[in-house]
């Protein structure tokens, strides 16, 4: 313990402060320090940090550090289009080359974010100017923080969504609805309920990550990704039950060499690094709590396999029954929210299998917000030295008033564009499109071209020379293959090619 005197008057009067201040440079206590002889007209600072310095929270095991990586990758794209993508565009043929591009792409910028992260302990900011002091690399960093603020604004309104579908499932407001497609319709142009829904959503996952590393994050995700394979067994073996429910799996599995087209290619180049949460810097913010003697090249398979197992664990839980009750197969919202009530109106106990699968739904989509709300807590509590609670809360507010817009623009403000897009789809558009394949050419280029290649082979393989070879490939991969295919991919989402 260290004990440090100011003297300090005012107006005549000794001032004694007994409460908590929280400060940037560590953890401090103003009050009298047990057993100390205080002199009148003093305020003494009474340091039980050691250095002064804050430490960072670690992931308690790696298993909670896998799983929350993997539940911040694994998000809606995973569970609602890529299965879709996989059935319409060869299905198991669409598979291998979703794989290789995962392996050769994907992997290389997930490791290259865990390089960053935990060779500097820091979050996303803050570990770019340590590696790279005097430049501007650190607004890789900014740009990551800002584009998990923008994500989430309009990602929660989703979620919000998903909240409402629950309510009605355990109220039963969707028994025999019949017109699903315009019980949606009027479910999100309800703008009091729309907004309300998009707040608890943020309220939960600010109730989690406010609590730190251990006991909120990592503690949820060994909840919730275990329970989202077990929800996805237990629908698996429903579906596979009903009638011509192999017409199912034969759509989505059944490699169609003929179906693999250009257009095809392109968008499983953009889902490899897409699907892995890489490009927008969480994954640094993740591994900087990672301890120094975690290899890091597991993490990073067990991520990019899980995710790939996860969306075809979603195909096999989905379009057998689709294809069952004779429905046509569909992505996005309207899968979630007017195909899959249909089918399961017609199933025995269906109600319960539809809750089951709005479970699912939501606990991906909170799996993911709590990566992109943590992003910018962590790097608002290290640079500004607030409390993890008060940022976390303050940037709930702040994403929950700038998504407002998104929520309404399928009702009050509808009637308003950006470039022919609602602001909803504007925001997404800018997310998905520009934002993030910018920030992982950025990435690439600054792991491979800025960090010392000795540093990068000492965190990696760490004195181990069976991994050498791996090392190369991966040095390779991310210094001349990833920048051009993420520029490729970049273009096409432009239209420019």
């Amino acid at each position: 313990m260290n004990l440090f005197r100011v003297p300090f008057e005012v107006c005549g009067f000794f001032v004694f402060l007994e409460r908590f201040l929280k400060w940037k440079s560590g953890r401090f206590l103003l009050r009298k320090a047990p057993g100390a002889s205080l002199e009148p007209g003093s305020i003494y600072f009474v340091n039980y940090g050691g250095t002064g310095m804050q430490q960072n929270e670690q992931w308690s095991s790696k298993i909670g550090f896998i799983l929350a990586s993997a539940g911040s990758a694994i998000g809606l794209g995973a569970i609602w289009k890529l299965p879709y993508v996989t059935g319409t565009s060869g299905g198991g043929a669409f598979i291998l080359l979703f794989l290789l591009f995962s392996l050769l792409i994907g992997f290389p910028l997930l490791l290259a974010e865990f390089v960053i992260g935990r060779s500097t302990g820091k979050e996303a900011i803050s570990a770019y100017k340590d590696i790279a002091p005097g430049t501007k690399w650190h607004w890789i960093g900014y740009l990551g923080v800002f584009t998990c603020f923008l994500l989430l604004s309009f990602y929660s309104v989703i979620g919000g969504w998903i909240l409402k579908y629950i309510v009605y499932g355990v109220t039963g407001s969707m028994n025999g609805a019949g017109n699903y497609e315009e019980l949606f319709g009027t479910s999100v142009s309800d703008s009091v309920s729309v907004v309300a829904a998009q707040g608890l959503f943020l309220f939960i996952t600010v109730l989690v990550v406010a609590k730190g590393i251990q006991k909120g994050i990592e503690q949820v995700s060994k909840i919730m990704m275990p329970a989202l394979f077990l929800l996805f067994i237990i629908l698996i073996a429903r579906s596979l039950t009903l009638e011509n429910a192999m017409e199912g799996v034969s759509f989505f599995l059944k490699p169609d060499f003929s179906n693999l087209t250009s257009e095809t290619v392109l968008f499983a180049m953009g889902q490899s690094f897409f699907s892995l949460s890489v490009g927008v810097s969480v994954m640094v913010t993740y591994s900087s709590y990672l301890s120094k003697n975690e290899n890091l090249m597991q993490p990073a398979f067990s991520v990019v396999g899980m995710n790939l197992f996860i969306s075809i664990l979603a195909g096999l839980a989905i379009f057998p029954a689709v294809f069952s009750l004779g429905f046509e197969p569909a992505a996005g919202p309207g899968l979630l929210f007017i195909v899959l009530p249909s089918v399961f109106d017609q199933i025995l106990f269906g109600r319960v299998f539809l809750l089951l699968f709005l479970a699912l739904f939501l606990f991906a989509t909170l799996t993911s917000a709590f990566s992109m709300l943590e992003i910018v807590v962590a790097a608002l509590t290290n640079k500004k030295g607030r409390g993890r609670n008060r940022a976390a809360w303050l940037t709930g507010l702040a994403i929950f008033i700038v998504g407002v817009p998104s929520a309404l623009s399928f009702s009050s403000l509808s009637d308003i564009s950006i470039f022919g897009k609602t602001i909803f789809d504007s925001a997404d558009f800018l997310v998905s499109n520009v934002l993030m394949p910018v920030g992982a050419l950025f990435i690439s280029i600054f792991v491979s071209y800025k960090m010392k290649k000795d540093l990068l082979r000492n965190e990696l393989i760490q004195g181990s020379k069976s991994l050498n070879g791996i090392f190369s490939a991966w040095y390779f991969l991310l210094r001349y293959v990833v920048p051009l295919v993420i520029i490729i991919v970049f273009l096409d989402s432009l239209q420019i090619i």
